[in-house]
Formats: structure tokens, sequence, C-alpha cells
């Protein structure tokens, strides 16, 4: 099948809606505004300063940035000059910055917005060129106001489908990240299903605030702009996050688990929950309050809400149903080009489980339970790393390593990671998601990890939604029946010890998050067994 490239898309949106804003950024509590024809100006100029820079077609150039317009505005001049961007997380460590680049073999970087500049400073090396966006930020032997004075370059790069696109490295949640190679072909096919899977179009409104290093929201947001039109709106900061979500009123607004957990907390600490419920269930009052509460959080214009990259409890999305938040499920990875697996549009009958498989992919499960998949969205190869590329495949399958069941229907449910079984010191295996699951359906726990390698029984580690309820006999007593009641869903081999309670939230800064909010089970184990 073929598909039409992202940079081709883009153009021809260019021509069909020049003077139409595309991109909004606030710079200082001040909108910027760029129209379809501003992007594309400023994309070209940029293009012909990294040609006249002496890049050749192929080379690869690091974005390692926050989220903002210029993020995109490079990604563009980089197609446009037929390089390869390889972007990294902005909250990475010196170490993760320098082995990217290393391992990629990247010429020059485009910095911005960053809330740790010392690391960004370290994990750059002198021969790597750096282009500085118009933010506070990093020293550089560039800067993006001057670059952009450059002629825009009349004839962009027409790229082949086979092409390479990106290198985008995973998160990295078990050792040093992998470059994932993505074709034009990979991100087309991707783009060209989000399409029809989201129904968007030029009247719709999308945030980018989750970061671009990350395939969903690189192909599901940015690369999904190009295939549909819609404006983008971006944020200044986590303290300006629900200002600037009012001023763009999104139409459709995708996030994590741990931000939902962390709206729910939001809105019940102005309202107890038990109230909350009560008058939801009252004729036109129950309206009037669910409405009150998504205009506070500046969803009452969105449609479309999602949830990716890490499960999220059931009784969460219950629990914003019934605020009028119906939110979808998604599942992929970067291996497949972002999203590949999906329950929307919304179904209640679907809670808990991923729903189908998008048209880009096929999927299946295969021995040990573990979700295999193929189809135009599924990656190259790993760079560089032909053993990994080998181990990963067979007769054309990709071996996820997520473990999973699928009913007659096609209808898909996470269950777990392969390699995050452990066996007890009775020799019983126990999958630590389903456990997870379970504990997560408490709005008193926020974040868990299921831990017993060699263990009589698994124990669960876990951090509480309001850590000052710690000490007190009413939280002892609730955790206690938690406990109990899951427990009681368990099997003998799988049931848990004991609850540990911890004073120490989990966070990308000390090491306990991967950049895209999934616990690092490695990290927490080392410092907890």
């Amino acid at each position: 099948m073929s598909y039409t490239l992202p940079l081709t898309q883009f153009t021809a949106f260019v021509k069909s809606q020049a003077n139409t804003p595309f991109l909004h950024q606030p710079i200082d509590r001040q909108l910027m505004v760029f129209t379809w024809a501003d992007v594309d100006d400023a994309a070209r100029r940029m293009a012909a300063s990294l040609i006249q820079m002496g890049l050749n077609k192929g080379d690869r150039v690091g974005i390692l940035s926050k989220n903002c317009a210029h993020w995109f505005i490079s990604d563009l001049a980089i197609m446009m000059a037929g390089l390869v961007s390889v972007p990294i997380y902005p909250t990475a460590g010196r170490e993760t910055i320098k082995f990217v680049i290393q391992q990629s073999e990247c010429k020059v970087i485009f910095v911005g917005k960053l809330d740790d500049l010392a690391e960004a400073d370290a994990g750059i090396e002198a021969h790597v060129e750096r282009i500085v966006f118009p933010y506070p930020s990093v020293q550089g032997q560039h800067q993006w106001d001057e670059l952009i004075k450059a002629n825009p370059l009349e004839k962009i790069h027409q790229a082949d489908i086979n092409e390479t696109f990106s290198l985008c490295y995973t998160s990295g949640s078990t050792g040093n990240p992998k470059g994932v190679v993505l074709t034009n072909g990979n991100v087309a096919a991707a783009a060209s299903a989000y399409v029809d899977l989201m129904e968007t179009n030029t009247q719709d409104i999308t945030m980018s605030y989750l970061p671009l290093a990350h395939i969903t929201e690189r192909t599901l947001i940015e690369i999904l702009s190009y295939y549909s039109g819609n404006k983008i709106y971006f944020v200044e900061s986590l303290d300006t996050f629900i200002e600037d979500v009012k001023v763009a009123q999104p139409t459709s607004f995708l996030s994590v688990p741990r931000l939902w957990n962390k709206f729910q907390i939001e809105i019940l600490s102005k309202i107890p929950d038990k109230k909350l419920q009560f008058l939801l269930k009252i004729p036109l009052i129950g309206k009037l309050v669910a409405k009150k509460i998504r205009k506070g959080l500046g969803l009452d214009n969105a449609t479309k809400f999602g949830s990716g990259s890490a499960p999220i409890s059931p009784g969460i999305l219950e629990w914003f149903d019934r605020i009028g938040i119906p939110i979808s499920e998604g599942w992929g990875m970067t291996e497949t080009s972002g999203l590949a697996c999906s329950n929307m549009p919304y179904d209640a009958a679907l809670l808990g489980s991923i729903g189908k498989a998008c048209e880009c992919v096929e999927m299946k499960i295969g021995d040990n339970q573990e979700i295999l998949i193929r189809g135009p969205a599924v990656f190259k190869e790993y760079y560089q790393r032909p053993d990994a590329t080998a181990e990963s495949f067979t007769d054309g399958w990709f071996h996820t390593g997520d473990m999973g069941t699928v009913t007659k229907d096609g209808v898909y449910q996470i269950i777990g990671r392969l390699k995050e079984q452990f066996k007890t010191g009775k020799g019983k295996y126990v999958v630590p998601a389903v456990i997870e699951t379970l504990l997560s359906h408490s709005k008193n726990i926020e974040q868990v990890c299921v831990m017993g390698q060699g263990r009589k029984q698994p124990i669960a580690v876990i951090v509480l939604s309001q850590p000052n309820a710690t000490q007190s006999a009413n939280m002892t007593e609730k955790l206690n029946k938690i406990l109990f009641r899951v427990n009681s869903r368990l099997e003998n081999h799988q049931k848990l010890d004991h609850l540990i309670v911890l004073k120490e939230e989990w966070t990308i800064n000390n090491g306990l998050l991967t950049p895209t909010m999934k616990i690092k089970r490695n990290e927490i184990e080392k410092k907890y067994s």
C-alpha cells in the first residue's frame, strides 16, 4: 500500500491554508502564533542553514528540548534538508545524552527549553555543533535567530518511503536505550491510520506537552497534525499548565496514567469523593457539577480523551467517565511507530482493554502469551544492533515482550511483561502487573511496584496519593482493607505478604521513573530490596 509521506502532507496544507494559525507558543505569557506559511518559511530557512553547515543527506541531527513550536520547525527543517532527526528526552542525564549522540553519530544538535542546563552542557561533547533555540538555554556556536535569516531552501528533499525518517531511542527503563530506525513509510502508515481512528480535521485543537522525543507524542500529535491540518498549542511551564490548557480549549486531550491520577487528586482536594458521587447522581445538578469540573481543567470543549504509555486502573477510567471525561486506552511502542492498538472510539464495555489493532498493523498472541506484531508501521531495525534486531523478529513478526490476551472479536488486554515475571522462593512465577493493577484501583495509592524474587511471598512497595496520611490510624485501616481485598482475588502463590508505604515519591528526577513516567522496576527493586 502506498502512503503520502509527512513532508508532502505538510506542504499540501501550507498551500491550502497558508495564513491559517497552526502553532501557538506562549512566551512570557504572550501567545506567539505561527501560521502554516510562517512554519514553512522558517523551516526552509533553517534547512538552508543546515546544508550550509556542511551536512549531507542522511547525516544525523539531534533535538534536545522541551516541547515548543521551534521543535516542530526544527524537525521539518531536518526533513527538508534530507537529514535524519535524533530526538533526546529533555529530562535525560548527561550519560544518556552522551550515549545517544555518540551511538547515533550526531553532528549537530538543536538545544532549547530545558530544566537542567548543566546536564545538557556536560552531555553534548565539544565536536557536536549546537544550534540554540531562542529561549534561555545552553551556550552554543549558532543562534536560532541568526540562522533563520538564511534564504529559504527552494527545492526541499523528496524522501523515499524506505528512507530513514528518524532514529528514536527507547526510554531506557532497563538499561541503555536502543535506537529504533523508523522509515518515512513507517510513520506515514501510522499517521494515516490515526487520522481515521481519531477523526481529526482542520477544526481540531490539540495540546503538545508530553515529550516529543517519545514516539507517541511525535506521531499522534506532531506528525498527525501534518495529515489533519489541526491546530497545536504548547505550554510555557508546569506552573502555567492548567492556564495554558484553558487558553487552548483543546478538542482532544491525551495524557498518561500518572497525570490522570494527578488530575483526580486535584479535583478531590476541592470536593470529597463521597459528596461528588452523590451530586453526580442528581439529575441536572450532576451535569452542572461535571461541566464545572471539566471547565476548571480547561477541557470543557474536549470530546476525545486518551491514556497510554502505562496501565491505568479501570476504576480511574470509570471515575472520569462519570464527570464526562471518557478516556480511551491505547498501546504501542517506539518499534511500532507509536499507537498500535486502541479502544477508541470510547466504549465503556471495553474498559481495562487496549481495544483492537490499528489499521497500520496486525497482531496475534504467540508463545508464553506474548503479543506479536507486524505491518507497515513496524520498525526496520535497531541502529547498529543487528544482534538485537535478529532476536526480536520471527518470520516477520516482532516480539513485543508484552503478555496479553485477545477475545474472539479481536480485543486485546495487556497482562504484564515477559521480562518482569519473577519466581518466588516456592518456585512459582508471578506477573507483577496483574497485582499492581488491582492495587491501583484504590484512590489512596498513587504509585506501586510489586517485587518478590526469591521471597516466600511477593510484597508491594507503594506511594500514597496523600503522603501526609501515612501515619494515621485511619489510613492504616484503609490499607489493611485494600490488602485483604486484593489478596482475596489472587492465587495463593500471588498473595502479598505486606504493603510497604514509602515516604519518597518516584519521579523522573530521582531516577525511578522513565521520561514517559513508567516505573523503572530495576531501579526501584535495587533501592528498596
